[in-house]
């Protein structure tokens, strides 16, 4: 029973570590006013993130968000592993809207109990990119509804986020369909 405990302990520990934070402002983080959560849910293509240890070596990228019977979101996360033609990675969580007032802030949870924040600090009024973040700017991750996007885009999304207090510098570019 020692043993056991001591592995699921080191695990924790292991996937609860945190990254650098990746965040130079002071200024508190906001996020959108307002999201239509039925609007926000389908599939998301990852443009970029900062790297963390949970999505190491992972390329084609993609998070489905769905209603569940239970009033919670479903979460699904898939990869491949190293390139795109790897071996094919999922996880499977589930989200809740937290701030019922914007629903801009969620948690997810792909392990017990626990929770991790998940906030759309922005949002472009057509739904087709989102920039997903959590309070302390250890987490960024650029979402599109296609696997790539245009210069323009990315230039406006990177300014956006430099104006937030990011270092865009520490973004990781995933490799995703259609790619170089």
């Amino acid at each position: 029973m020692i043993r056991t405990t001591g592995i699921f302990l080191f695990l924790c520990i292991a996937a609860c570590a945190s990254p650098p934070v990746n965040r130079v402002s002071d200024r508190p983080l906001t996020t959108v006013e307002a999201v239509e959560i039925d609007q926000y849910l389908g599939i998301w293509f990852e443009i970029a993130r900062f790297p963390n240890s949970f999505e190491k070596d992972c390329e084609g990228v993609t998070a489905e968000y769905a209603w569940r019977d239970d009033g919670l979101l479903s979460v699904v996360n898939s990869c491949r592993k190293h390139d795109l033609d790897g071996e094919l990675k999922v996880a499977t969580g589930r989200g809740k809207v937290v701030d019922q007032d914007t629903n801009a802030k969620l948690k997810v949870s792909f392990f017990g109990p626990f929770w991790g924040d998940y906030w759309i600090i922005d949002l472009a009024e057509d739904y087709s990119l989102a920039l997903v973040s959590e309070p302390k700017g250890r987490y960024l991750w650029i979402l599109s509804r296609t696997p790539t996007i245009s210069d323009e885009v990315k230039s406006d999304a990177l300014s956006k986020l430099q104006s937030f207090g990011y270092d865009t510098s520490a973004l990781y570019f995933t490799k995703q369909p259609g790619l170089n």
